[in-house]
């Protein structure tokens, strides 16, 4: 009995954990340059029931059957789709534009991902696409990611972040704007041009990050690689991607898909719920009633 009150306990903890994620997802449906998160569920693995004994002396155990004990959130995934552009007209907001490709070393043509950026071969190796960033540097001198391109200058003609963090270029050097420099516009390239019409040579550092999966969230949009030593490169010429000035990245979060999950979640739960309760009737009348006998 024990066993399935178990079961729709981790069944709440688990559409918990869902909810927790979604309602992430709809407070940031705002946020510039927000990736949603996916929450992931998967099922303890199945157990094998056995009598022991039985009518039968000659058989020491009997099989039951199989039995299942439940669920739990594994992981959660972000999703680096990109979302809408929006126009601001500002110069030091930026949108990064890109669509990086791989090619599938077995056939030589281009790997087709799915939703999630995941691309599955025939022998079972995952490859991900890889994806954009704005490289940034934190008061600690650590380097970060953001998707967030709504930059500004400092009085010190220094390039921040959002978050106030220097924005870095592709020699992984604070961008700092000097006299004419000061009025600039950026090409598609990320080239920094000045008032007069004239290349500067230094880009924005745009990191692409070969494996986006493998990097953690710190808040206010900004990620870090969870290894040191994964595979990162500056954005070149020869690569798929371009810088829109004037413009921002909205949050990729699906509105309606994140109130149908909200409420799938709230159902699960309320069921897994009722199932406690019952459990709990039914254990407290074998104990008052049955026990008495």
């Amino acid at each position: 009995m024990l066993r399935g009150l178990y079961t729709a306990a981790s069944g709440m903890m688990t559409q918990e954990q869902r909810h927790n994620t979604v309602t992430q997802n709809i407070a940031n449906l705002n946020t510039t340059g927000y990736k949603a998160v996916n929450s992931v569920q998967r099922s303890f693995p199945e157990v094998l029931v056995s009598m022991i004994g039985g009518n039968d002396p000659s058989q020491t155990s009997r099989k039951l059957g199989k039995f299942n004990t439940g669920v739990y959130a594994e992981e959660s995934i972000s999703l680096y789709t990109e979302g809408a552009l929006r126009e601001t007209g500002k110069s030091t907001d930026f949108a990064l534009v890109s669509s990086f490709s791989v090619e599938n070393p077995a056939t030589g043509e281009n790997v087709a991902f799915d939703a999630s950026g995941r691309y599955v071969d025939e022998n079972g190796d995952v490859i991900y696409r890889p994806e954009g960033f704005f490289t940034v540097r934190n008061e600690n001198g650590d380097i970060r990611y953001t998707r967030n391109g709504s930059f500004r200058v400092s009085p010190d003609g220094s390039l921040l972040s959002e978050a106030g963090y220097q924005v870095l270029d592709n020699n992984n050097t604070p961008i700092v704007l000097t006299g004419s420099a000061r009025n600039f516009t950026v090409d598609e390239q990320g080239q920094i041009i000045d008032a007069d019409g004239n290349g500067t040579g230094t880009y924005l550092g745009i990191s692409i990050v070969s494996e986006p999966h493998g990097l953690i969230r710190e808040g206010n949009g900004v990620f870090r690689m969870n290894d040191p030593d994964g595979e990162v490169r500056f954005m070149t010429a020869a690569d798929n991607g371009e810088i829109r000035q004037g413009f921002i990245e909205g949050s990729n979060v699906d509105p309606t898909q994140s109130m149908v999950e909200l409420n799938a979640a709230l159902r699960a739960y309320e069921t897994n719920q009722r199932i406690v309760q019952y459990y709990d009737k039914t254990l407290e009348k074998a104990v008052n009633e049955i026990g008495r006998v």
